[in-house]
């Protein structure tokens, strides 16, 4: 049974859960191509990772029309969405190995991450009226690492059966849920909005500090999931290698994962700074990385792999920052509504950049296609800014 809980604790929990029920995020990815081998099916990397993240919007514009995290406890929706995305996760193992079953699958488990990540920032906002930016740069991280997991089992060549991967990440997300569900009470700054509301997303809509810090987070995700689902293949193509090995997921791995120590730390910068500067700095950091990275290809690894750590280490800084300012700019009882609906424009925003890669491979090498990247920085630096001095200028 649930009992109250520090501040503190509580984030130490959700952080927990956020990196266990993350993990199933890119675990698709990282048995994509003992799956495509099955399937005889070459490139459908790009088709689990948009099967993920369509899921993800579709799941997303549902909690947010019906206002799901604000209407019921947001510990009870992370609950249950976990282990649906759990199970659906294992369907990948247990039905006939078929291209459509696993797009459904994976489709499925996006649509309940819907339930995870952005209700995970939800419960963390009600706990946290101060030091929201620190608090999400902890959750955040967690999602970092969650999503960078698989890979590390990829990497250590464990010779681990593509299965064993889908069920490790499903029992990690199925413990994670526990964890918010049976021990993470709803936070002291919790408000319930009981009612249905059709008019409140026009309503979120109009609102300025939230379409300004909307607009730098569109621009960050316009980067980070093309960058994420392809850093395997622009690390291969570093390398001069022509198919990938161990030590190639091992360093996609590092590559994803130092983003959740950069999240940590942002969060901490953000407490003396501000989300604004740190969500900026951060934001101009990756896009210079997006054109620095058409300049290292055939240069000496340890150049281009500290350019790539550095990238990962910038390409997340700015999210949770993004998110914080987010949940500031609407009311306490509409937060999980504003943060699910962003999250889900962001994605679908993310899927547009996945597909336009993908298309662009078919001319361009891979170290062009992520430098053209640094057009989401830009436009959402550019849009930031322009919101924010309206907002200024009105004020």
């Amino acid at each position: 049974m649930k009992s109250s809980l520090t501040a503190s604790s509580a984030l130490i929990l959700i952080v927990i859960a956020q990196f266990l029920g993350t993990s199933l995020w890119f675990a698709g990815n990282a048995v994509a191509p003992e799956i495509s081998l099955l399937l005889n099916s070459p490139g459908i990397l790009a088709a689990i990772t948009t099967s993920v993240q369509l899921g993800f919007i579709l799941g997303t514009l549902v909690f947010a029309f019906f206002s799901i995290p604000d209407r019921f406890s947001p510990s009870d929706v992370f609950f249950f969405s976990s282990v649906l995305a759990a199970l659906f996760n294992l369907l990948i193992v247990i039905l006939p190995i078929h291209l459509g079953v696993v797009l459904v699958c994976r489709f499925m488990v996006g649509f309940f991450l819907a339930g995870i990540y952005p209700v995970g920032m939800k419960i963390a906002a009600d706990y946290f009226q101060k030091g929201l930016g620190a608090a999400l740069g902890f959750l955040v991280g967690a999602l970092v690492l969650g999503t960078a997991f698989p890979h590390l089992l990829k990497g250590l060549d464990l010779n681990f059966s593509w299965k064993i991967v889908l069920w490790c990440t499903s029992g990690l997300a199925i413990l994670g849920g526990a964890l918010v569900g049976f021990f993470v009470p709803d936070g002291p700054f919790h408000k319930i909005n009981s009612k249905f509301d059709l008019s409140l997303l026009p309503k979120l809509s109009k609102i300025r500090a939230l379409k300004s810090a909307a607009s730098g987070y569109f621009g960050h995700m316009w980067e980070l999931y093309t960058f994420w689902a392809f850093a395997p293949v622009l690390i291969v193509f570093l390398r001069g290698n022509e198919a990938m090995q161990s030590s190639d997921s091992l360093l996609s791995f590092f590559v994803i994962a130092i983003g959740g120590i950069s999240c940590a730390i942002g969060g901490v910068f953000a407490e003396r700074w501000g989300s604004k500067t740190v969500a900026q700095f951060a934001l101009l950091g990756s896009g210079i990385c997006c054109l620095m990275v058409l300049l290292v290809a055939g240069s000496p690894d340890w150049i281009w792999i500290g350019l790539l750590l550095i990238w990962g280490v910038l390409i997340t800084a700015d999210s949770p920052q993004f998110s914080a300012l987010v949940a500031q700019s609407v009311p306490a009882e509409y937060r999980g509504t504003a943060l699910t609906l962003v999250n889900s424009m962001g994605f679908a925003i993310s899927i547009i950049s996945i597909q336009v890669a993908q298309f662009l491979l078919k001319w361009l090498q891979i170290d062009q296609v992520l430098g053209l990247l640094f057009v989401g920085p830009l436009l959402g630096i550019l849009f930031f800014r322009f919101y924010g001095s309206s907002l200024a200028l009105k004020s």
